[in-house]
């Protein structure tokens, strides 16, 4: 393929360089689907390429480059990547371990010293105030310090992290990897305030007033607790409150029976740090299935491990005491049956009340999720953001909404994705253009490394401290080592390069169908199928020899090997490395 614009048939508008056609983004969206699952865009066949070949600092800078905390998040994401992942689609064994492997590139990095990102922009002379230091405050302001802008980031704790330091429990997440993700974010040049309380240190008119924008980023720490009978005795508490104090204080009071309500991230800790804190009895229940549950298996696993009950489909129906007002000692609970999907496409549980039994209990942990705390803004504030869309935007044109404040309570990676597009919107206030625009990127590639063995590479599981030695802040999980790493690295289907037939040189000679290593990678058709835009959505097979018109490639099957490529003897199936770039607009 010499010609830069390609032909119809083709997949691509484009041989090489810059693309911009709905085909290609339509192949980047269909060909590599964790990269289109990952709310921050990450670009994760390059970096897993990258560990295969032992190139851990370059695995790192790419996460870097994408999702802000690659140490953090190797830890903790909620793997939205991994389910749409080729390697776990029927027949082909189970998803990469694309999470864990995240965590390799920082932990086999030859120097943990900060890495520092090339500013984007120079300086704008634009200032931008960020309310809120945690996951989505500090990447929308890492995004506008790179692009040029002064920014302050303020926050209400002594500690900045948010959630990653107050609500996650230092044996799942050790605080000098959260540390070090933020020193680089301070390196940058971005000014970080502590101990500033809006509403009462400073407003945020008057925050509105110093800055040319303001990104409010503070989360959801407003406890949801259900209108279920006994909520207010002593002793029921809501489980992100006790995580809190339990992280900023090594220890809290939990009685022997604890008793956990939720199926998340927050139960699951909420349990085990139960367990920690001196807990003889800890059981979860959850109104759902465990595979309906938000968090890893292997978590459920490693609670399991410490001794921790988990009782799916059950719901509490009442927290109990001795008298009227007293501290609760029991739970009365019921089994649920899932019913049809609700609006949010979940099974909805109905409670069997007629089956209902008790349990005892000293503490009562509710993990039902939190809300948005808008109250402590002032009028003006709260009016501006009451109605606000998703996309960050509010009433004020000052003033902008990042990460779960905008979404609801989600997830690290979900509120890094949202803080991302926010910063873009920013960007587009302040100098009253647009001045990125996205784009496929392709290039010539010489081959992938990829072999039929590498398919049968089964998933590694992740190596974990044994129960008898985890302490209070021992990390659990103790990372891949570097054989490993590599190992889980190669399983990648390096969705991101094409390999593709040029029928226009192809003398069909079949030789490339005499190697191929998946029955169905390639094909011969007598057509392909286009939609309007020019974008192939399928293929009508070959039934004779009188309508074999095409070779084709099915990217769905192909595992990059390049046996087909190697055999040919014109040479006419190129590879392309294809990538989705966002690029400054030049002036």
């Amino acid at each position: 393929m010499s010609k830069e614009a390609l032909p119809g048939e083709c997949a691509l508008s484009r041989a090489r360089g810059e693309a911009t056609a709905p085909k290609d983004f339509d192949w980047v969206q269909k060909n590599i689907p964790c990269q289109a699952a990952c709310p921050a865009g990450t670009d994760i066949p390059g970096y897993l390429d990258a560990i295969a070949h032992g190139e851990y600092a370059q695995a790192y800078r790419i996460n870097l480059q994408d999702n802000v905390f690659p140490g953090v998040l190797g830890r903790v994401c909620t793997r939205p990547c991994e389910p749409p992942c080729r390697h776990g689609w029927e027949g082909l064994g189970e998803p990469v371990a694309i999470c864990f492997s995240k965590r390799s590139a920082a932990d086999q990095r030859a120097r943990a010293e900060p890495v520092l990102l090339d500013p984007v922009f120079p300086s704008t002379g634009k200032s931008v105030g960020v309310i809120g230091a945690g996951a989505a405050g500090l990447a929308a302001a890492r995004e506008l310090r790179l692009w040029g802008h002064d920014v302050t980031v303020y926050e209400r704790y002594r500690i900045p992290g948010g959630l990653m330091v107050q609500g996650i429990p230092a044996f799942r997440l050790p605080r000098d990897v959260v540390s070090l993700e933020i020193e680089q974010i301070q390196a940058l040049g971005v000014t970080l305030r502590c101990g500033v309380e809006i509403g009462k240190t400073i407003t945020v008119d008057q925050l509105l007033a110093e800055h040319d924008a303001v990104v409010l980023a503070t989360g959801t720490h407003v406890p949801f607790i259900p209108d279920t009978p006994g909520r207010t005795r002593p002793g029921v508490r809501h489980g992100l409150d006790f995580l809190k104090d339990f992280n900023t204080l090594g220890t809290v009071p939990v009685g022997s029976r604890v008793v956990v309500i939720g199926g998340g991230f927050t139960a699951v800790d909420c349990a085990r740090v139960a367990r920690r804190a001196g807990a003889e009895s800890v059981s979860v229940y959850y109104r759902r299935s465990e595979a309906e549950m938000y968090i890893g298996g292997h978590e459920v696993v490693e609670m399991k491990q410490e001794g921790i009950a988990f009782h799916p489909l059950t719901a509490p129906l009442a927290y109990c005491g001795p008298d009227e007002d007293g501290a609760v000692d029991r739970i009365q609970l019921a089994p649920t049956r899932l019913c049809e999907p609700g609006a949010d496409g979940r099974r909805v549980p109905e409670i069997q009340a007629d089956a209902a039994f008790e349990v005892e209990a000293d503490t009562v942990l509710l993990a039902t999720g939190q809300v948005r705390d808008l109250e402590h803004l002032g009028p003006t504030i709260q009016q501006a953001c009451a109605a606000a869309p998703r996309d960050g935007s509010t009433a004020n044109p000052q003033l902008f909404m990042a990460g779960d404040v905008a979404l609801g309570a989600l997830s690290l990676i979900d509120a890094i994705g949202h803080a991302k597009a926010c910063a873009r919107r920013v960007d587009r206030h302040l100098m009253e253009r647009d001045r990125w625009r996205d784009i496929v990127w392709i290039e010539d590639a010489q081959g992938t490394g990829r072999t039929r063995e590498m398919d049968e590479i089964p998933r590694h599981p992740m190596p974990v401290r044994p129960p008898e030695e985890r302490g209070v802040i021992d990390e659990v999980e103790t990372g891949f080592d570097e054989d490993h790493a590599q190992a889980e690295a190669q399983r990648c289907y390096l969705c991101h390069y094409k390999y593709e037939i040029d029928n226009d040189c192809c003398i069909y000679c079949d030789r490339c169908l005499k190697v191929k290593p998946v029955e169905n990678c390639i094909v011969k058709v007598s057509a392909l199928q286009f939609d309007e835009a020019g974008r192939i959505i399928g293929y009508d097979r070959t039934t004779s020899a009188e309508n074999y018109n095409l070779l084709y490639i099915d990217q769905n099957e192909c595992i990059r090997c390049g046996a087909c490529a190697e055999v040919c003897p014109v040479e006419c199936i190129p590879l392309q490395k294809v990538q989705t770039r966002t690029v400054p607009v030049k002036e």
